[in-house]
């Protein structure tokens, strides 16, 4: 008779969260941690009032204002009536509801996806939802987030558990020694690049290997962010030292006796030696360059210094969206990314806002005394108030303005059209952030190029997709 295998984290989260296998073969799961935005909570509130239900574990419970807060100035009322309206409503929900409401007035207010860790709100071990697909950031600590839908927002206010089918989980394994000037950014990239957005469906994926267990908690939200980017329904990698340490602290975080309780729980839920996995794939850290994406999918990227990709190269089934890609990016086949002239650089977003995405985009500024092209809109806008905070604090706001970057309050910014940041007409944009859908970032016929922090940099002060580690002299 066969030894039963150990588990994965996944397995280990979801098992000591289920709390029945429902009728339908999903499980009701217990959620430990709900965050709230402006944008999808409204509807779900006021669902409840319909139903005359309250909100059982307000303290499971926090909400911030990220995705239409203007970042040029947050002066109340809003100009935009519609921002100003929701913003309204989740001030008089929160306080009829008992939430926490982390405003711009509490110092405490940005991406709701750089404020949870920022707090010690996300920690190992737990379940963690929003309504926002990115919620999958914070299973950096080990956690299982993932993004829900109004409907279920609703749910988890009322009863503070989901129905959730259980997941298949892939490991992906990324060993070896990054080059210089290779981030984590260009990591997930390249890692999409070879799954497809479609690789990850019905799959947690496992981030694993010498490269994550190096990487700082800031770089793991990185990649996690993005898992659902290649469609996974959440990303995560297993707690460790560092985990602990960038928790240690925090408002939220255990204290005392009660910290060295957490600790011995968070080891116990790592995946096991021997642990389980539906799929494993392994990459080499040496193959990975500075990534940017040429279409309209996150998959649909290149390292910068190659060729843009032969429709012939990709599978049959493929090959109408990356024609579709070409018409509307403007691209030919087999061109050179590298070159092209672009228009906007951002710096932001809760892929990349976080306060050392900004400290190695400063080093480099500051390095080469470089400035942004002229006809470059550049724009900085930090992940969370507290970030802004230490950027100004270091002096780092200084070191943009005076490159040519506009340096914004906190916010989701140029990320995503909810907000007055935003492209116009056929514009082309580095960015920072997650998404390279059509009409992303405001405009329905603007065009995003993403990539890491500091390619948005070499980019702004190219005028033109670059390599940042020749502009920069990126060489250890």
């Amino acid at each position: 008779m066969s030894q039963a295998m150990g588990k994965n984290l996944y397995d280990k989260v979801f098992e000591k969260h289920a709390v029945r296998k429902l009728d339908s073969g999903q499980y009701q799961l217990l959620m430990g941690l709900h965050l709230v935005h402006e944008v999808t909570s409204p509807q779900a509130f006021a669902m409840l009032r319909e139903r005359k239900l309250g909100v059982p574990y307000p303290e499971r419970t926090f909400a911030t204002c990220d995705h239409i807060i203007p970042t040029h100035s947050q002066l109340r009322p809003f100009k935009d009536d519609l921002a100003e309206q929701m913003l309204v409503e989740l001030e008089k929900n929160c306080a009829q509801f008992g939430i926490r409401y982390l405003s711009p007035k509490s110092g405490e207010q940005g991406i709701v996806h750089v404020v949870g860790p920022e707090l010690g709100l996300t920690q190992p071990g737990m379940t963690v939802c929003c309504g926002d697909s990115h919620t999958s950031t914070h299973g950096a600590f080990g956690a299982i987030a993932f993004g829900i839908g109004t409907t279920q927002v609703r749910d988890v206010l009322a009863t503070q558990t989901l129905a959730m089918d259980k997941l298949k989980v892939r490991r992906i394994e990324v060993n070896g020694q990054l080059r210089p000037g290779v981030y984590a950014k260009d990591v997930v990239l390249y890692v999409i690049q070879q799954l497809g957005v479609q690789g990850g469906v019905g799959y947690a994926y496992e981030f694993a290997g010498e490269v994550f267990d190096r990487f700082t908690m800031e770089e793991r939200m990185t990649v996690c962010n993005m898992s659902i980017e290649g469609g996974a329904r959440c990303g995560y990698v297993n707690p460790d030292a560092t985990t602990y340490a960038y928790l240690k602290g925090r408002e939220y975080a255990p204290k005392g006796a009660a910290w060295d309780a957490a600790v011995a729980y968070w080891d116990s839920i790592k995946s096991d030696a021997d642990a389980h996995f539906d799929d494993v794939v392994k990459y080499r850290a040496e193959d990975i360059e500075p990534m940017v994406t040429w279409g309209i999918t996150p998959a649909q990227s290149t390292a910068v210094n190659a060729p843009l990709p032969a429709a012939e190269s990709f599978p049959a089934h493929e090959r109408p969206l990356i024609g579709e890609a070409y018409q509307y990016m403007g691209f030919s086949e087999r061109e050179p990314l590298r070159g092209q002239k672009i228009d906007v650089a951002f710096i932001g977003s809760c892929t990349n806002g976080r306060f050392s995405d900004f400290e190695e985009v400063v080093k480099y500024l500051k390095q080469s005394g470089k400035k942004v092209q002229a006809g470059v809109r550049a724009l900085v806008v930090p992940g969370s108030q507290k970030v802004r905070e230490r950027l100004i604090e270091a002096g780092y706001d200084k070191v943009f303005t005076e490159a040519g970057f506009e340096f914004r309050e906190a916010g989701c910014s140029m990320c995503l059209a909810m907000n007055p940041d935003k492209l116009q007409g056929r514009e082309l944009c580095a960015s920072s952030s997650n998404r390279n859908f059509k009409g992303r970032q405001g405009s329905p016929t603007g065009r995003t190029l993403l990539m890491s922090p500091v390619m948005v940099a070499a980019a702004a002060v190219s005028g033109k997709v670059a390599d940042a580690r020749e502009v920069f002299a990126i060489s250890s």
